[in-house]
């Protein structure tokens, strides 16, 4: 993911040894095992075996996210090169819109990938409930057409200031909650939440709240997910690397997993069991 200043950020784990190296590359290809996603629509509860907190990559379904940064990307590359998803950035704070998401969330459908947008949060600029109502209102909003994920918060430390935004960890809990209720009357949908499990730790107090019913897209560039935030069984999505390369995008991309094949993707996407 990327914001719009520098295109990285702070992961969990010791500076840049988070970085995937090429043999994380190979490690990626040699995956094993497809479980875990929710068992029932609007739920986050495992089904049996469900890859849990520290469990390597486990999972077949590669993905990318993107934004602006990436510039002109050709989507039936992406597709033709096995991506099956895609988180598109929409929005960030109170009044940014990434000027590539209209070009690439119609075309990453029409391609064939299964896409999701998502919001750089900015909680100390306004209340949860503006910034899920100015997603939801710039594309972010959610239908059961085979292709459309849950919309993504990106909740990561702060690029512009203090790092938990200045806000207690109460108080950030309070503002995550606004949102995803918000977001939820707006979609009828439970938002995925991405992070990292020391900003989570750091800046919630390690809240439990949101995982019985928010899928976790978990940050974490290194050969395991490791452990995950406290009361999330199990992670959905996993963000390993910034430094993938993806026929069809030029330069670096994000890389991620879903924690399942796709015909569990599409039933996320879809809200069915």
């Amino acid at each position: 993911m990327t914001r719009t200043s520098n295109p990285h950020r702070d992961r969990s784990g010791p500076p840049r040894a988070r970085r995937w190296l090429a043999t994380g590359v190979a490690l990626a290809a040699t995956i094993l095992v497809t479980i875990a996603v929710p068992a029932t629509p609007g739920s986050a509860q495992p089904p049996a075996g469900a890859a849990t907190a520290s469990m390597g990559i486990t999972a077949t379904t590669p993905g990318i996210d993107v934004s602006h940064h990436q510039g002109s990307i050709n989507w039936t590359s992406v597709r033709n090169a096995g991506i099956q998803f895609a988180f598109v950035k929409a929005t960030e704070g109170t009044s940014f819109r990434d000027s590539r998401f209209n070009t690439n969330y119609p075309a990453a459908y029409h391609a064939g990938v299964i896409r999701g947008a998502y919001h750089f949060a900015l909680p100390d600029r306004s209340s949860g409930a503006f910034q899920a109502d100015f997603l939801a209102n710039n594309g972010g909003a959610w239908s059961a057409d085979n292709r459309t994920l849950p919309a993504a918060l990106d909740l990561e430390g702060n690029p512009y200031g203090p790092f938990c935004y200045g806000r207690t960890q109460s108080s950030m809990r309070s503002w995550i909650q606004s949102f995803l209720d918000r977001y939820r009357a707006r979609s009828g949908r439970h938002a995925v939440i991405y992070t990292t499990t020391s900003w989570w730790q750091t800046c919630t107090g390690n809240w439990s709240g949101p995982w019985q019913t928010s899928p976790l897209w978990i940050a974490r560039w290194a050969s395991s997910p490791g452990p995950l935030p406290a009361g999330a069984p199990f992670w959905t999505f996993w963000q390993h690397t910034s430094t993938g390369s993806v026929p069809g995008v030029s330069g670096n991309v994000d890389r991620n997993v879903f924690n399942g094949d796709r015909s569990r993707l599409i039933a996320l996407a879809n809200n069915t069991p």
